[in-house]
């Protein structure tokens, strides 16, 4: 045979072990046409040495394909955005993230300026790239731009990310609820992330109908740690009576003091003194609380609304032994002093 039939033997074997994924096999009868220059037509060989470089790519050999997709380039005046996109994804793999940059870079500019819109593989690849070089301002132009051809759930949560990290915090929120409204929030993670937006930015009721729904729905689980978020949340939007039963939960589901006291804390400011008297002892005694004067501030605060003015006394001079809460214990015995000579000075007269 001669080497124009040799060409196509072997082209024609190179198409056979492609179809049947022997990607080596399909390798070598390519370079066997090629070998057949300079007896094969020209379109022949610039098309062979092209799919050479590609099936490099597909056994992962990114240096060799690389090498072999600029030999062909060479035959090329206008390469294309797709090669340009292929070498950056081939730099990206051999992790030279400069080279993987100028290259992605240029197969997205190249598509755009034809008025087309890029594949999404490539905006995705070049926002990791931008995200490297801590070039966070390009991460969030380019994902606003990416979401307005593919709005992608993933990306929605990357930019809220991306403001967060530039500490824009009404958009950071905005990107966030633009998904959780559409109903693709469906991790605990993400739902609680969400509340925790809300609360940062004061708006506590919306927080706590998130973890309330997504608890209800089995989405999020009702942990001690989840269950005073969602009380906290409900507390915060002056829902008093609706924090009271969450917080009791999250306190008996705790293997620590501290949600007692703060339960006690609740209690007192919804004229419960009886029971935050009991929170407040439950947690002390439990051990954990993270300020045990503050405890003994609410302890001496309902004992004195109940009367109990001996007990009351005792709990302030408790705080008072804790430099921080020493002031306001102190005012609080003066009070109680004074309110007690008022009360005798009423019975005597």
């Amino acid at each position: 045979l001669n080497g124009y039939e040799l060409a196509n033997l072997y082209n024609l074997y190179a198409f056979i072990y492609y179809s049947q994924e022997r990607y080596d096999d399909a390798l070598k009868a390519y370079q066997m046409v090629v070998a057949q220059s300079p007896d094969i037509l020209e379109g022949m060989e610039y098309q062979t040495k092209f799919t050479i470089a590609q099936l490099f790519f597909v056994t992962e050999q990114w240096q060799k394909g690389i090498n072999a997709l600029q030999d062909w380039m060479k035959t090329q005046q206008d390469p294309g955005a797709d090669i340009y996109a292929l070498l950056g994804t081939g730099y990206y793999q051999l992790k030279d993230y400069n080279k993987s940059f100028s290259n992605m870079e240029r197969a997205v500019s190249m598509t755009k300026a034809k008025g087309k819109v890029p594949k999404e593989q490539w905006y995705s690849l070049l926002r990791y790239l931008y995200y490297e070089k801590n070039q966070y301002d390009k991460v969030i132009d380019l994902l606003e731009e990416m979401l307005v051809y593919y709005p992608n759930k993933d990306y929605w949560v990357q930019l809220s990310h991306m403001y967060g990290e530039k500490k824009l915090d009404r958009k950071q929120l905005a990107a966030m609820e633009t998904v959780y409204v559409q109903g693709e929030l469906d991790k605990e993670k993400e739902l609680v992330q969400m509340a925790y937006l809300f609360l940062a930015n004061e708006v506590p009721y919306k927080a706590a109908k998130v973890l309330d729904k997504g608890i209800k729905e089995k989405k999020i689980e009702p942990t001690s740690r989840n269950l005073e978020l969602l009380g906290n949340a409900w507390r915060a939007s002056q829902e008093v009576k609706k924090s009271i039963p969450v917080m009791e939960e999250a306190a008996r589901k705790s293997d620590k003091g501290e949600l007692w006291a703060r339960l006690g804390n609740i209690y007192l400011d919804n004229d419960e003194y009886k029971k935050a008297v009991e929170a407040v002892e439950a947690g002390l005694k439990k051990g954990g609380v993270r300020r045990p004067d503050t405890a003994h501030l609410v302890a001496g605060m309902a004992y004195f609304n109940l009367k109990q003015y001996e007990a009351a006394r005792r709990a302030f001079a408790e705080a008072a032994k804790d430099k921080r809460s020493e002031g306001y214990a102190k005012q609080w015995m003066e009070f109680m002093k004074k309110e007690l000579e008022r009360q005798r000075s009423l019975q005597d007269a």
